[in-house]
């Protein structure tokens, strides 16, 4: 499947509209004003003398965070890959103490060993933490520990903690810890800067946190079904290999490992029954399409990491997963012909495996065998109806078609489900150019501008849209309509009182 911004996902931009780093400080020692398109600035809700956030302000908080983050990380837009991470956390959700608000996760291109969380339950995964977990287990005790952040509201507690001893405004702290979870050595100037507390007893603050995010932690993990030595097992590797190191990645940094905690989850992690787990495919093939595609390495390297990697398994079960990502970087490569054999072969063996439904959709398309693609795809949609990977790609196929009347039907309720994916939101803005719908074509463009905070520039577009349907008609109140919302919209990223 072709990526949100027209090209595959191999070559995906990691286009920047402006520097994180900067957006954050801006946000941590400015006062807000009103502010358009590329000045983006978190809501201020006043100073901290007014009272601690609210569930409700969380979750805007949340919202805004987001919307700038889409705008300046490198958000790896991967349908695949999304499921299996939004699968894989929705299960540790179900099984956590504590749940007060949704959860989204999301992935970063980004080599670093890291994850973090935020205000309204947004959780993002660094790609580098694939590859050194070692299991699904091991993954899941880092997203149980974020999830824990969120469930115990750690991050809206240590504002509190910080609003003691600052006269800083709510946004100037909310900007700084937001920037020290995912930037973090300039999230920690920025919290001296905009703090002027004792810096000891920040940290024991935020030791005596991740203790507790621990301890809910493993609780999640064992009523989930993992292993639960996963997390102590992880943290200790990650522990002894950046023991010496001068700079340590930034999970270390926002997650500090001091012998003491790795002991009190070794020791919780034995209160629990052993559980023996067989390795999980999924997780491997996520792995292997992370290895192909995501990890800054060439197609040579990466077919050396997956032979290297087959040889040393002691789980045949295993090898679909290395032979799957020999195939994606064969399709990426354009040696079509290894990548259809492998293919061939992994759907024989399980024909309803979206990883490899998908791969062999992008071996269609580029092979121009777009009758095959929507055989392929249509057949597995009558096994999982409405599955997004399934639909997005179907949607893609049907526009390479140029059955264009089609394809907008499919991405019209495809957006109306998944009204986050900037995916499908692209795909309907092409679907629409190439139909001749001007309006739907503007309206699209708009949501994916919506989505990256960019307020004004999408409002200039539903109004543009506006203007191009009939006066009077349903398409002109519905555009009208959406402009009022994000308005609204608007004003409460910018002001949130």
């Amino acid at each position: 499947m072709e990526n949100d911004i027209g090209v595959s996902t191999k070559n995906m931009k990691l286009k920047r509209t402006r520097s994180f780093v900067c957006l954050c400080i801006s946000t941590a020692l400015c006062a807000p004003s009103l502010s358009y398109a590329n000045n983006i600035e978190l809501p201020d809700i006043g100073t901290v003398a007014g009272s601690t956030l609210t569930i409700d302000q969380e979750l805007i908080y949340g919202d805004a965070y987001m919307r700038m983050l889409r705008s300046s990380k490198p958000i790896v837009n991967d349908p695949v890959i999304n499921e299996y991470i939004d699968t894989l956390g929705h299960k540790l959700v179900a099984n956590a103490d504590d749940v007060k608000t949704p959860f989204t996760f999301f992935m970063i291109r980004d080599r670093n060993i890291n994850a973090f969380a935020f205000f309204g339950g947004y959780v993002a995964l660094h790609s580098g933490l694939f590859l050194h977990a070692q299991s699904e287990s091991e993954l899941a005790s880092v997203i149980a520990h974020e999830i824990a952040h969120v469930t115990q509201r750690h991050l809206a507690r240590s504002m509190e903690d910080q609003a003691r001893r600052s006269p800083a405004t709510m946004a100037a702290l909310a900007g700084s810890l937001l920037l020290a979870i995912a930037a973090p050595e300039a999230g920690i100037a920025a919290i001296t800067a905009t703090t002027a507390g004792n810096m000891q007893s920040q940290i024991n603050y935020t030791r005596s946190n991740e203790k507790e995010a621990d301890r809910f932690g493993i609780s999640t993990l064992a009523k989930a079904g993992f292993d639960v030595r996963a997390m102590p097992r992880f943290f200790g590797r990650l522990a002894d290999e950046y023991r010496y190191a001068s700079t340590p990645p930034p999970m270390l940094l926002t997650h500090p490992l001091p012998e003491d905690r790795i002991t009190d989850s070794r020791e919780r992690a034995q209160s629990f029954p052993t559980v023996n787990l067989k390795p999980d495919l999924d997780y491997h093939l996520t792995r292997a399409r992370i290895v192909a595609r995501y990890a800054g390495i060439d197609g040579e390297a990466a077919l050396d990491w997956f032979n290297r990697t087959q040889k040393k398994t002691t789980v045949p079960a295993l090898d679909a997963s290395f032979e799957y990502g020999k195939a994606l970087v064969y399709l990426d490569t354009k040696q079509h012909d290894k990548a259809e054999a492998i293919l061939n072969k992994l759907l024989k063996a399980d024909a309803n495996n979206r990883f490899y439904l998908d791969a062999m959709t992008d071996l269609y398309i580029a092979t121009d065998r777009l009758n095959d693609a929507q055989s392929l795809l249509e057949t597995a949609l009558k096994q999982t109806p409405n599955n997004a990977v399934l639909m997005v790609n179907y949607a893609n196929v049907l526009l390479k078609q140029q059955k264009f009347s089609e394809s907008i039907r499919v991405l019209q309720r495809y957006t109306h489900d998944n009204p986050n994916d900037t995916n499908g939101w692209h795909l309907l803005s092409e679907a629409n150019s190439r139909n001749g719908n001007q309006a739907e074509d503007l309206a699209a463009q708009a949501e994916v501008l919506a989505l990256r905070a960019n307020w004004n520039k999408a409002i200039q577009l539903y109004t543009q849209a506006s203007q191009l349907a009939k006066l009077g008609s349903l398409e002109q109140a519905r555009y009208d309509a959406r402009i009022d919302q994000l308005m609204i919209q608007r004003e409460r990223f910018l002001s949130l009182q």
